[in-house]
């Protein structure tokens, strides 16, 4: 379940790959090669590397995903939201141009702007649903009687997955508001940022998005992985905190589905009865 997010920093690289281009594809190489066997999907931050003149190092980075963890899923975090020829754009850089297996994207103008996306049934589409940052609230929670998040996520099974090529994002740093998605749209995969440098807790996390076959999770970190360490052994210190956050959210979902099999099996005696 876990996803390592590539957000490169210049600031925060070790001192020995340089702040280039060349040396965040040098520095991303490392910490794919060092978390590959761990990680069911990899999340670029395109505004880390376009900010900064370094689109070619993100097509590189994504090439060095393909070639060291070819099973994973590339999830590129651009968050885009317009209509017309302009979201057909969004669409053509994120899956041509960069060839990203998913993107997400900002419902606001509605299902018109993820068209272009969800039309595309060999690839994924990631809707921003409820976001871990903390002044979400001031729009997703409103109104209380029907939240916006709420209704992004009826929208979502209702109107917005006829290909079933659909995910929503739902923040760490907000379990009872994740298990209010989980409960509207009980099938569709979720994407949870906000665990590590956000702060999020694991287990409300498993306890709150596991669906009902023990799955349906992909479980974001990106600076707690990325930057454990900043001398030689960078590479390392990431794989250890990669293992550490892989093997926690396997025991919290094996304790999950555990408590899930214990109570229904009470409620079918309790039915016997």
């Amino acid at each position: 379940m876990l996803c390592v997010g590539l957000d490169p920093d210049p600031s925060r690289l070790p001192e020995r790959m340089g702040l280039t281009p060349e040396g965040i594809v040098a520095f991303h190489r490392s910490i794919i090669g060092a978390t590959a066997d761990l990680a069911c999907a990899y999340k670029p931050q395109i505004a880390h590397f376009a900010a900064i003149g370094a689109e070619a190092a993100l097509v590189e980075s994504i090439a060095a995903i393909r070639e060291l963890a070819p099973h994973a899923v590339v999830i590129l975090d651009a968050k885009r939201g317009d209509i017309g020829s302009t979201a057909a754009m969004y669409a053509r850089e994120a899956f041509d141009r960069y060839g990203a297996d998913a993107v997400t994207l900002n419902p606001y103008l509605g299902g018109e702007s993820l068209e272009p996306f969800i039309d595309r049934r060999d690839r994924g589409t990631v809707i921003l649903c409820r976001t871990s940052n903390p002044g979400a609230g001031e729009i997703q929670d409103w109104p209380e009687s029907d939240p916006l998040y709420a209704r992004i996520a009826r929208l979502a099974v209702s109107h917005w997955n006829p290909h079933d090529n659909l995910m929503l994002v739902a923040g760490a740093t907000r379990p009872s508001e994740l298990q209010r998605i989980r409960e509207l749209a009980p099938d569709i995969p979720l994407l949870v940022p906000g665990l590590g440098a956000q702060g999020g807790d694991l287990e409300a996390v498993v306890d709150a998005g596991l669906d009902a076959r023990g799955w349906g999770l992909v479980v974001n970190s990106s600076r707690a992985i990325l930057y454990a360490g900043s001398g030689p052994d960078f590479a390392t210190l990431a794989r250890a905190e990669a293992l550490r956050m892989r093997d926690a959210l396997r025991v919290a979902a094996a304790a999950v589905m555990a408590r899930r099999r214990q109570a229904g099996m009470g409620d079918a005696g309790r039915q016997v009865r």
